[in-house]
């Protein structure tokens, strides 16, 4: 019988203690989720590069974020992704994605002797890494800057920096918040919870895939 009382009182303080810890993360859950969004979301220090690469997706941040940095003089050139039409777009009903970032470029200033394609028909990231890979060793290119929204920047950095070593180059990515939220308050919208869920998802199966 005292066995068994000392058994029970063993597992009421454990759930005790079970019932404090969620308590507390709780309490403290704006600290937790605002810290696993920053270490989550990496941006490297850049150095100046061969080019500024604008990836497929992201229209209201990849273009305008790589516009700024071309304007600080990080690289000469801007090369964007040459992605796959869409069936909408091989209708003709709306202009290429490649073509609506050129445009976002022209429109900020950025000279288009200094705007060019890499790759054809990319239809994800892994492609992209890929053609990127080809297009380093036609040029030469040992250097690239990459601006992509905060939660995929882990994604994105492995994939071409894995690639992209091939050729002895190197990936430098800028991390861009979002337009609607950033690592500071993405659990608080549900776009940034369906992110930041999306790219763990994507994070693994990149690994495990490629």
């Amino acid at each position: 019988m005292i066995a068994g009382n000392a058994a029970l009182r063993r597992l009421l303080y454990i759930f005790a203690a079970c019932i404090l810890i969620v308590l507390a993360a709780w309490l403290e859950r704006d600290t937790l989720l605002r810290g696993a969004g920053h270490w989550w979301a990496i941006s490297d220090p850049l150095e100046p590069a061969d080019a500024i690469v604008v990836l497929g997706g992201g229209l209201d941040v990849r273009p305008f974020a790589a516009a700024d940095l071309y304007k600080q003089g990080l690289a000469p050139k801007i090369v964007v992704s040459n992605s796959r039409l869409t069936p909408v777009e091989r209708l003709q009903l709306l202009p290429p994605h490649a073509e609506l970032n050129r445009q976002v470029l022209l429109k900020l200033n950025v000279p288009a002797e200094a705007i060019s394609l890499f790759g054809k028909s990319l239809s994800n990231t892994y492609d992209e890494a890929r053609a990127l890979l080809d297009w380093a060793q036609a040029t030469g290119a040992k250097r690239v800057i990459i601006p992509m929204e905060s939660f995929s920047t882990r994604r994105v950095r492995w994939i071409f920096n894995r690639e992209l070593g091939r050729a002895n180059a190197v990936a430098e990515i800028y991390g861009v918040p979002p337009l609607e939220f950033g690592p500071d308050d993405w659990w608080r919208h549900e776009t940034g919870v369906v992110s930041f869920q999306n790219e763990i998802l994507k994070y693994a199966y990149y690994r495990l895939k490629y």
